[in-house]
């Protein structure tokens, strides 16, 4: 297992060239739900439409699954897993991330006996008032038998179908509790909120986010990765290594435009007005908010240099 990069070592590698991000693979509708099934393996789907991609790998006596959706589509998302894999259960539970796309389903797989598994700050945030200053939404704590019960800091690794399992942290990125959950067996990649292959990923720099952070997060999935390896965004299609490659290089080359501006001085407002995006992908729609977020996240870092 690969082990993660120094952050000054990946900034430094990831600043070269540009380009976008292709990536198209057809999903198949699940049966009596409107939620969305595309088999990555014998036994591993991706199941869409929950409001985040779930990731679900069967071995002989029950399920992991990666992350759970939105708290209301919960009961639907399931439902879907009972039937798509033969009514096993769900014993280990993996959250990404503290966002509520991917904790929906905690307190019903707990109930349930399920183990959930997170980066130790995940279950920070999940225990406490969360209060987004650019939107001023509110996200209560989950209740306590909801919260993750196993934790990990740097990497870890468990038992699967007589192979394993292992995932890692991905420092501050789009928070600062992401992590990704490697089945090498399957050659399948869950990234979660680190990335995004339909539209500008939400830097959360309020919970420890920040764009260098995910500059550096595509780097470690890099290395993680093979050419065949099938990466899982926590929203948009399943990506391929190349794909992710060109989003790094994306990635990096905003990271020193955005870094440009704020030693310029301007304020957030005048950052989207510059347009730094440029012409990277026209058809996603969110381009003036991933902007203003990507550059307040900037504050912490690098605004007392200035």
């Amino acid at each position: 297992m690969a082990s993660l990069p120094h952050r000054r070592d990946v900034l430094k590698a990831a600043l070269a060239g540009v380009a976008g991000v292709a990536l198209m693979p057809v999903l198949t509708q699940a049966r009596s739900t409107s939620l969305s099934v595309q088999k990555l393996g014998p036994d591993i789907s991706v199941i869409s439409g929950a409001g985040g991609n779930v990731v679900v790998a069967g071995e002989h006596d029950g399920l992991v699954m990666v992350d759970g959706g939105v708290a209301q589509h919960s009961k639907a998302l399931l439902k879907t897993v009972e039937k798509e894999f033969g009514g096993r259960p769900v014993r280990t539970l993996f959250n990404t991330h503290w966002h509520a796309e991917q904790t929906g389903s905690n307190l019903a797989l707990a109930k349930k006996g399920a183990t959930i598994v997170s980066h130790a700050n995940t279950r920070l945030w999940l225990s406490t008032d969360v209060k987004w200053p650019w939107s001023d939404q509110v996200f209560q704590p989950l209740p306590v038998e909801a919260r993750p019960t196993k934790i990990f800091y740097e990497h870890d690794e468990m038992p699967f179908g007589g192979a394993k399992i292992d995932y890692g942290y991905m420092l501050q990125a789009h928070t600062d509790g992401d992590i990704y959950v490697h089945f090498p067996e399957a050659n399948v990649l869950v990234a979660g909120g680190a990335i995004s292959s339909d539209n500008w990923p939400e830097i959360d720099w309020w919970t420890g986010g920040w764009m260098g952070g995910v500059v550096e997060a595509t780097e470690t999935l890099l290395q993680v990765a093979n050419d065949e390896t099938r990466i899982v965004p926590a929203k948009g299609p399943v990506m391929t290594k190349a794909a992710l490659a060109k989003q790094r290089d994306m990635y990096a080359d905003l990271f020193v435009k955005f870094r440009t501006l704020l030693f310029s001085g301007l304020s957030p407002a005048e950052a989207v007005a510059k347009k730094p995006t440029g012409d990277y992908h026209p058809e996603w729609t969110n381009r003036d908010e991933f902007t203003r977020l990507a550059f307040e996240s900037y504050w912490g870092y690098f605004a007392q240099d200035a």
